[in-house]
Protein backbone atom coordinates (compact mmCIF):
# COMPACT_ATOMS: atom_id res chain seq x y z
CA UNK A 1 0.00 0.00 0.00
CA UNK A 2 1.57 3.34 -1.02
CA UNK A 3 -0.21 5.36 1.69
CA UNK A 4 0.06 4.64 5.41
CA UNK A 5 -2.67 6.63 7.11
CA UNK A 6 -2.02 8.13 10.54
CA UNK A 7 -4.50 5.77 12.21
CA UNK A 8 -2.60 2.78 10.75
CA UNK A 9 0.73 3.70 12.35
CA UNK A 10 2.01 1.44 15.10
CA UNK A 11 3.00 3.08 18.39
CA UNK A 12 5.82 1.60 20.49
CA UNK A 13 7.13 2.68 23.89
CA UNK A 14 10.73 2.32 24.99
CA UNK A 15 12.72 4.08 27.73
CA UNK A 16 9.83 6.49 28.39
CA UNK A 17 9.69 7.62 24.76
CA UNK A 18 7.01 7.04 22.12
CA UNK A 19 7.95 5.81 18.63
CA UNK A 20 5.20 5.95 15.97
CA UNK A 21 6.22 3.70 13.08
CA UNK A 22 5.19 4.51 9.52
CA UNK A 23 7.69 2.96 7.09
CA UNK A 24 9.47 -0.35 7.66
CA UNK A 25 9.75 -3.74 5.94
CA UNK A 26 6.61 -4.93 7.72
CA UNK A 27 4.74 -1.96 6.24
CA UNK A 28 5.99 -2.47 2.68
CA UNK A 29 9.21 -0.45 2.62
CA UNK A 30 12.19 -2.38 1.27
CA UNK A 31 15.04 0.06 1.96
CA UNK A 32 13.95 2.72 4.44
CA UNK A 33 12.45 3.04 7.89
CA UNK A 34 10.74 6.19 9.16
CA UNK A 35 9.00 7.06 12.39
CA UNK A 36 8.00 9.96 14.60
CA UNK A 37 9.57 10.09 18.03
CA UNK A 38 8.01 11.95 20.95
CA UNK A 39 10.22 12.60 23.95
CA UNK A 40 8.36 13.86 27.03
CA UNK A 41 9.61 16.93 28.84
CA UNK A 42 12.42 16.50 31.35
CA UNK A 43 13.55 13.20 29.83
CA UNK A 44 17.15 12.07 29.47
CA UNK A 45 17.59 9.66 26.58
CA UNK A 46 19.48 6.40 26.70
CA UNK A 47 22.92 6.65 25.07
CA UNK A 48 23.45 3.99 22.42
CA UNK A 49 25.44 3.24 19.27
CA UNK A 50 23.57 2.86 15.97
CA UNK A 51 24.52 0.45 13.20
CA UNK A 52 23.00 2.56 10.40
CA UNK A 53 23.01 6.27 9.65
CA UNK A 54 20.02 8.13 11.10
CA UNK A 55 18.61 11.53 10.18
CA UNK A 56 16.33 13.31 12.64
CA UNK A 57 14.28 16.36 11.64
CA UNK A 58 13.09 18.18 14.77
CA UNK A 59 9.38 18.98 14.42
CA UNK A 60 8.66 20.58 17.80
CA UNK A 61 10.59 21.54 20.89
CA UNK A 62 14.31 21.46 21.52
CA UNK A 63 16.58 18.43 21.89
CA UNK A 64 20.01 18.40 23.45
CA UNK A 65 21.86 15.76 21.49
CA UNK A 66 25.23 14.09 21.75
CA UNK A 67 26.86 12.43 18.74
CA UNK A 68 30.16 10.75 19.59
CA UNK A 69 30.56 13.09 22.55
CA UNK A 70 29.87 16.27 20.59
CA UNK A 71 26.94 18.01 22.32
CA UNK A 72 24.65 20.47 20.61
CA UNK A 73 21.09 21.81 20.79
CA UNK A 74 18.60 21.23 17.97
CA UNK A 75 15.29 23.11 17.74
CA UNK A 76 12.24 22.81 15.48
CA UNK A 77 13.39 22.93 11.86
CA UNK A 78 16.91 21.65 12.61
CA UNK A 79 18.33 18.34 11.34
CA UNK A 80 20.51 15.96 13.35
CA UNK A 81 22.88 13.67 11.42
CA UNK A 82 23.96 10.52 13.22
CA UNK A 83 26.62 8.51 11.35
CA UNK A 84 26.56 4.71 11.41
CA UNK A 85 28.56 3.45 14.38
CA UNK A 86 28.23 6.69 16.33
CA UNK A 87 27.20 6.91 19.96
CA UNK A 88 23.98 8.92 20.12
CA UNK A 89 21.71 10.31 22.77
CA UNK A 90 18.88 12.85 22.81
CA UNK A 91 17.66 14.64 25.92
CA UNK A 92 14.63 16.87 26.27
CA UNK A 93 15.47 19.20 29.15
CA UNK A 94 12.39 21.43 28.70
CA UNK A 95 8.96 20.98 30.28
CA UNK A 96 7.19 20.46 26.92
CA UNK A 97 7.38 17.33 24.74
CA UNK A 98 9.71 17.37 21.73
CA UNK A 99 9.03 15.52 18.49
CA UNK A 100 11.17 14.55 15.52
CA UNK A 101 10.80 12.64 12.26
CA UNK A 102 13.49 9.94 11.99
CA UNK A 103 14.68 8.18 8.83
CA UNK A 104 17.21 5.38 8.46
CA UNK A 105 17.88 2.32 6.33
CA UNK A 106 16.50 -1.14 6.95
CA UNK A 107 18.63 -3.18 9.34
CA UNK A 108 19.18 -0.57 12.04
CA UNK A 109 20.17 -2.02 15.40
CA UNK A 110 21.21 -0.33 18.60
CA UNK A 111 23.96 -1.24 21.03
CA UNK A 112 23.31 -0.15 24.60
CA UNK A 113 26.01 0.85 27.09
CA UNK A 114 25.86 -2.61 28.73
CA UNK A 115 26.76 -4.20 25.37
CA UNK A 116 23.29 -5.58 24.68
CA UNK A 117 21.84 -5.28 21.19
CA UNK A 118 18.30 -4.21 20.31
CA UNK A 119 16.39 -4.37 17.08
CA UNK A 120 13.79 -1.64 17.50
CA UNK A 121 10.32 -3.05 16.69
CA UNK A 122 9.46 0.10 14.72
CA UNK A 123 12.16 -0.85 12.16
CA UNK A 124 10.92 -4.37 11.44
Amino acid sequence: MPVIHADQAAVHQMHGTSFTAYASPGRGSRELCAWRIEIPGNTRGVRHHVTREEVLYVLTGTLNVSVDGQAESAAAGDVILVPAGAEFGADNLTDAPATAWVSTSVGLRGILSDGSWITPPWTI
